[in-house]
């Protein structure tokens, strides 16, 4: 397999390794460790639709219309038939459901949704059964009651909305490329040959959001990621372009309600009541 840059690929592509074809009900559930496999995958798409749920690390999955970012306790949503791709932390394991068309009343757009406890140890269940090829009346009620709770879990705030308009998309590259740059509306609209006051009413149209609130959603969706994978506060914050680290914690706190710390803390703890393994030592978001 080579890769869009031309070099061969060291390890298989996730999405060409699961067979969705042996599925024998409403959906089928497999966890994912990505020390075996390529941690940036090809846009594809398939009939079944598919939750991604990170265990460890994190995920990054972008479609048509925006960007998620899956951190602990939640999971993105991706109906099917939608072309997309995730790039994953290389510290990765994740849980992929996919969900046969029609089986639930889950929407029609892609989302990132929290996760309850008792819903991720039930999707943690029927990847066991998928993997083992049991199927039975238990079974069948197992995944019927999982997709009944799937269906009432409400949406995070985790969504980079994109654009495909030309000015739009080459600003959206940019600044995923380095997101450290600074560049104001007005220097933007001189880098893309358009007038501050135009690339202003662009962005609202494209992405729902102005150009700062737009900037601020990158910047967590970033964030978010590079934390899950093991990056400091620090770091993050220096590789995003915040004089101090406590700018950086003021955004962070502002969108989603508390540190970066405790965010993390809070879903690792909720992670390890479930999967029963609160005794043990748990990594931390380092400061």
């Amino acid at each position: 397999m080579i890769s869009k840059s031309g070099q061969p690929l060291d390890k298989p592509l996730c999405s060409t390794a699961i067979d969705l074809s042996l599925s024998q009900g409403p959906a089928m559930a497999f966890r994912v460790d990505f020390a075996d496999y390529e941690a940036e995958g090809v846009e594809h798409q398939h009939p079944q639709g598919q939750l991604i749920l990170a265990l460890h690390g994190a995920v990054t999955c972008t479609a048509e219309s925006g960007m998620w970012v899956v951190p602990p306790d939640c999971g993105v949503w991706v109906p099917g038939g939608v072309p997309h791709s995730n790039k994953v932390t290389p510290n990765a394991r994740l849980t992929y459901l996919f969900v046969e068309p029609g089986a639930a009343a889950l929407p029609a757009e892609c989302c990132t949704l929290s996760v309850s406890p008792m819903l991720r140890e039930m999707i943690h269940r029927v990847a066991d059964l998928s993997e083992s090829g049991a199927r039975d009346a238990h079974v069948d009620r197992l995944v019927r009651v999982m997709l009944d709770e799937l269906a009432l879990m409400p949406r995070e705030r985790l969504e980079l909305p994109v654009s495909d308009h030309p000015k739009i998309a080459s600003i959206a590259a940019a600044l995923l490329a380095n997101p450290s740059d600074r560049r104001t509306l007005g220097q933007w609209a001189e880098h893309v040959a358009v007038s501050e006051r135009t690339l202003k009413r662009l962005m609202v149209e494209q992405t729902g959001l102005s150009f700062g609130r737009w900037r601020r959603q990158l910047h967590l969706v970033i964030a978010l990621r590079e934390l899950a994978g093991g990056a400091t506060v620090q770091q993050v914050a220096g590789d995003l372009g915040y004089e101090s680290t406590t700018a950086f914690i003021v955004m962070f706190k502002k969108v989603l309600g508390t540190t970066p710390s405790r965010y993390f803390a809070d879903r690792l703890l909720i992670a390890e009541r479930a999967s029963g393994s609160i005794n043990q030592p748990s990594s931390m978001i380092s400061t």
